[in-house]
């Protein structure tokens, strides 16, 4: 009979594995090992930005230390750097605006290698046409259906352009709830008749990704990039803003926790499974208990992030992350400055 005293798999594990320790005395400004980098983004290597509308946070910050954030679609010479921003320029590494859910992410990846084209994408709205898979680029739409395809025809080669030539993808996972065209599966990233066109039952569906898609549909993407652009790494977020407004039968509070719920597991579960996917705690700094709502605007209803929040959350990253660079000096984005089709939503529940 063995007399050897039990010993629990939870003794010796360091202060950052109990609660007590590593959150309870702390503020959410000085946790401690909370964000270790998996892989080193150095100077040279170049990053392109993607994602919800907390991912433009993220861009702009990387720019304003030094990394090489690409920008395959700049602005025309001129232009306002506010003027610039509202029609998509530098916003991420191309115009694609918002891909708030991950089959957005693969749909314009497909098109843009010539995989895949879309269906029913031209949406007209008091004689101006739009692209309907990114509506605001263009806020005045084109005078004309063809202007529209020459425009995107060039936008694609310029995503094709990042994909071909990023080191590091990055990308905020924003959203579960979307809608798509029933017909072809085309999804935009916003309803029929919310920016552009107009909504008929019989002709488009609102989707709800589930665990299942979302991570099925990032799998597809990450092996479609790594087939051109081999050594290419990821790093992924979950942002932190909460839903507008929810297209299911439940509460909008439940509804978002589900949403944000299914991107996190996704993104742990990337990180865990492959080398290259680091996944960055944004969501948790912003969003866990000891911050409370001091992180969001009270202005926008408690669901855009302040500026503070914003700098906590990247504190930790770059505290991880430092190529020597010293920091520019600009002014934070504001809760206007954030391009985002899903605040139109809140319009519909006045």
């Amino acid at each position: 009979m063995s007399t050897t005293t039990p010993v629990s798999p939870y003794e010796g594990k360091p202060p950052k594995s109990f609660w007590k320790r590593a959150v309870a005395p702390k503020n959410p400004e000085s946790f401690e090992n909370l964000y270790e980098k998996k892989f080193a983004i150095t100077a040279d290597m170049k990053i392109a930005t993607a994602g919800s509308c907390f991912a433009q946070h993220i861009a702009r910050n990387m720019r304003q230390r030094g990394y090489q954030v690409i920008d395959a679609e700049p602005p025309p010479a001129g232009i306002s750097p506010e003027l610039a921003a509202q029609y998509g320029y530098g916003v991420y590494s191309a115009r694609y605006g918002n891909l708030y859910y991950v089959r957005q992410l693969l749909q314009i990846a497909n098109e843009a290698l010539g995989n895949w084209a879309p269906s029913d994408w031209i949406w007209e709205k008091k004689g101006r046409f739009f692209d309907a898979l990114r509506p605001l680029v263009e806020p005045e739409g084109h005078s004309s259906p063809e202007e529209v395809v020459a425009h995107r025809q060039h936008h694609l080669t310029k995503v094709r352009q990042v994909l071909e030539t990023c080191d590091v993808f990055v990308f905020t996972f924003g959203l579960t709830e979307g809608w798509q065209h029933n017909e072809s599966g085309t999804v935009y990233p916003t309803a029929p008749g919310t920016a552009a066109g107009s909504f008929d039952p019989a002709k488009y569906s609102f989707v709800n990704f589930g665990f299942i898609d979302v991570y099925a549909d990032f799998l597809e993407f990450k092996h479609l990039l790594e087939r051109i652009n081999r050594n290419v790494k990821f790093l992924v977020t979950v942002s932190p803003v909460p839903l507008a407004a929810t297209a299911t039968d439940a509460h909008v509070l439940p509804a978002t926790i589900y949403s944000k719920s299914v991107l996190r597991a996704v993104a742990g579960e990337l990180a865990n499974e492959f080398r290259n996917v680091d996944y960055f705690p944004s969501y948790e700094i912003i969003t866990n208990v000891l911050s409370g709502s001091w992180f969001y605007d009270v202005a926008s209803g408690f669901r855009n992030v302040t500026p503070r929040g914003v700098d906590v959350a990247m504190s930790y990253f770059f505290a991880q992350h430092k190529i020597g660079a010293k920091k520019v000096a600009q002014r934070a984005l504001s809760k206007d400055d954030v391009i985002c089709e899903e605040v139109m939503l809140e319009a519909f529940g006045k």
